[in-house]
């Protein structure tokens, strides 16, 4: 079970011109907006990633304004994993799960997940990641299940999380989820 002590939120390269040709930006940036938010609630490390920003640009508005106090993470490879200030980040939080969103799906979500797979129980928020081409996703998250990875939901991760239907932090991430 994901708590909010075993469990970090990674936020994937949602950045630039990119972002937004996604499919369902609209819908995306809300999701990430409420997982970030409701993450931070709930007291969950986050690890905030950026490909190439000299190139792509920042992470967009909508995303990065949750972000504050945070500092991005810049990489310039796909996976997470191969990039190593964060791979001392996330030996220094020593999670058990690590939860994955951002974009693209098929590339920089799907190479993180193969890497972390080893050694982390990964779980992917389908509704927090997006690609520019629909079938890319659902190849991708087809492969990651096959491999071992998990398949989640924005609402599925905070309440699993909250694990309780009761206490001022519940009553607040219903607000957030509204």
């Amino acid at each position: 079970m994901l708590n909010s002590k075993n469990t970090v939120l990674v936020i994937i390269d949602v950045q630039g011109k990119l972002a937004r040709i996604m499919q369902n930006t609209d819908e995306l940036f809300k999701n990430l907006a409420i997982l970030i938010k409701g993450a931070r609630l709930l007291d969950v490390p986050i690890i905030w990633m950026e490909q190439l920003p000299d190139k792509l640009g920042s992470t967009v508005e909508e995303v990065s304004v949750h972000l504050d106090g945070l500092k991005p993470i810049a990489k310039d490879v796909f996976s997470c994993g191969q990039n190593a200030e964060f791979n001392d980040v996330l030996n220094d939080l020593n999670p058990t799960n690590v939860v994955l969103s951002g974009i693209e799906t098929h590339v920089c979500v799907y190479q993180t997940a193969m890497d972390l797979l080893e050694n982390y129980n990964v779980e992917i928020v389908v509704d927090a990641t997006s690609t520019r081409l629909a079938h890319n996703k659902e190849i991708a998250l087809e492969k990651i299940r096959r491999t071992g990875g998990q398949i989640t939901s924005v609402e599925t991760v905070l309440f699993e999380i909250q694990g309780k239907a009761t206490g001022d932090t519940f009553k607040k991430l219903i607000e957030i989820i509204k």
